[in-house]
């Protein structure tokens, strides 16, 4: 149940209130090092993956947590950033809703026996996201030049991204659900 890949998984979550904590207490020092907590942790996301398939390490337990981590991670660095005006909340809210709203979806799918797994728009969605939060988060400018306009033109692009994702894990509930004869039931 825990090995490599479920513990780099654990180790994603355990990042968060690490992140929320440095975040909560704003300057160009914490800035910075919420930004290598964020990367770290952004990373294990990759790695457990990789670890996972080639050790053929994939376990249920590991298939709910690692989307879990993902947007926990997100969901934390969103409002950590609203919270200190970095980021425009509408963009946390829709961002943050489209999780919840997918993460239901993909609920009442499993109870039908369908699995609606992550498509390529989902995980270029997380890539992104990634991304885009990662100059937002350090915030300061460091040599000379300001972080926040890249960070806030990668979360727009990331933004309509997560909105595509999100029409595409609608339109395969409702191919695989509600138009199906497995609805029939």
């Amino acid at each position: 149940m825990f090995n490599l890949a479920n513990n780099l998984t654990l180790a994603r979550i355990g990042a968060v209130p690490i992140l929320v904590i440095l975040l909560y207490f704003p300057s160009q020092g914490t800035a910075i090092a919420a930004t290598l907590v964020f990367i770290a942790a952004s990373v294990t996301d990759i790695v457990d993956g990789i670890v996972a398939r080639r050790r053929n390490l994939v376990t249920t337990l590991g298939k709910f947590l690692d989307p879990l981590a993902d947007k926990l991670l997100i969901s934390a660095a969103l409002i950590m950033l609203t919270q200190l005006g970095w980021a425009e909340a509408w963009v946390a809210v829709v961002i943050i809703g489209r999780e919840i709203a997918v993460t239901g979806l993909r609920a009442v799918a499993a109870d039908y026996g369908v699995v609606i797994a992550a498509d390529r728009f989902g995980k270029l969605k997380t890539i992104l996201q990634m991304m885009a939060l990662c100059p937002l988060l350090l915030h300061y400018p460091v040599a000379g030049l300001d972080p926040a306009p890249l960070g806030e033109a990668l979360l727009y692009v990331a933004l309509v991204l997560t909105l595509v994702s999100g029409v595409n894990y609608f339109y395969s509930f409702g191919t695989k659900v509600m138009w199906s004869e497995k609805s029939a039931r």
